[in-house]
């Protein structure tokens, strides 16, 4: 390891710090332009040098780690939420600069939060699901927008408003122009989507009887479809990187963290913090005490020492 590097991505620009590690020597630079093209002439500069690079999981990351790759530079892929409260309390105002510094920091020190980089075909099967996901979701939202418009004008609830006889019942159905309109034009827009999401559903199915895992998972687990098998596969890739089963399934979202720093803590180690404390608890933020309960005895402004030494005090006099 000779360069170690953190790289801030931005749709308009890409702010990148690294440190030698044999001089010491600290230099910054920034990409004017995001894209593949610039990328790979800034990354030019480094050939035949051990690159180091972290970066975010947000969006434009897949570009990036790509190119990083072609060049032969090691990537670290960091997770978004965990890197951000590593940083700790705002104290200063948030830069570009500082988010890569903060990047390059925790990765020379082996702090930095990693997220597992798929594969590039797993990246394009993730896609299509999220995508198929994105239509149907669209067509149920046009579908609450026809029962909001129908029972805005007192029309009796019916459930499966695609079906042909509750298509015909709606058209039957007297109402405002304004009304009217709204309904033709989601119709139309569930219609379109359905003709988009008819092919990926096929296609997805399609892979489902192909690959092995899919097939596994349809066989053993009722009530697992191929649809299903599919996002599981694609939103979770290789399993064997998961130390147990609960690590499955903590954290799934963006990219899959192979390891959940939280759920895998012992007791009194805590991967973001020095002091001891219960695994993943330290986390949560802290309740407020609640007010002081009134003595129910009779207050006295002595302490229990004072009220001691007075009693001696008596004793001696008394004796005298």
């Amino acid at each position: 390891m000779t360069l170690v590097m953190g790289m801030d991505q931005h749709r308009e620009q890409i702010t990148a710090e690294w440190i030698d590690t044999i001089t010491g020597e600290i230099s910054r630079a920034r990409i004017a332009l995001a894209d593949r093209i610039a990328v790979r002439t800034f990354l030019a500069r480094f050939d035949g040098a051990g690159l180091e690079v972290a970066l975010e999981a947000t969006t434009g990351w897949r570009f990036l780690v790509e190119e990083l790759q072609r060049a032969g530079a090691e990537r670290h892929l960091a997770e978004s939420a965990e890197t951000s409260g590593l940083k700790g309390k705002k104290r200063r105002a948030k830069t570009d600069w500082a988010d890569a510094r903060h990047l390059r920091e925790l990765l020379l020190i082996g702090r930095l939060p990693e997220s597992w980089i798929a594969p590039a075909h797993l990246l394009d099967l993730r896609a299509r699901v999220r995508c198929r996901h994105t239509l149907v979701h669209q067509r149920t939202e046009w579908q609450q927008r026809m029962h909001s418009v129908l029972y805005h004008h007192g029309v009796p609830r019916a459930r499966k408003l695609l079906t042909l006889a509750n298509r015909e019942r709606i058209a039957a159905i007297k109402l405002p122009a304004a009304a009217r309109e709204q309904l033709t034009i989601a119709l139309e827009m569930i219609d379109a989507i359905e003709v988009q999401i008819g092919p990926v559903d096929l296609a997805l199915r399609a892979y489902a009887r192909k690959q092995p895992g899919c097939r596994a998972l349809i066989d053993q687990i009722y009530g697992l479809g191929p649809l299903t098998s599919v996002t599981l596969l694609a939103e979770l890739g290789d399993t064997r990187r998961f130390r147990t089963p609960a690590t499955q399934f903590a954290t799934p979202g963006w990219t899959s963290p192979s390891i959940n720093q939280i759920s895998t803590a012992s007791p009194g180690a805590c991967p973001g913090r020095d002091h001891q404390h219960c695994a993943g608890r330290c986390m949560k933020p802290r309740k407020r005490r609640g007010a002081r309960v009134a003595p129910t005895g009779p207050i006295t402004n002595s302490s229990p020492s004072d009220s001691a030494a007075t009693a001696r005090v008596s004793r001696s006099r008394a004796s005298c």
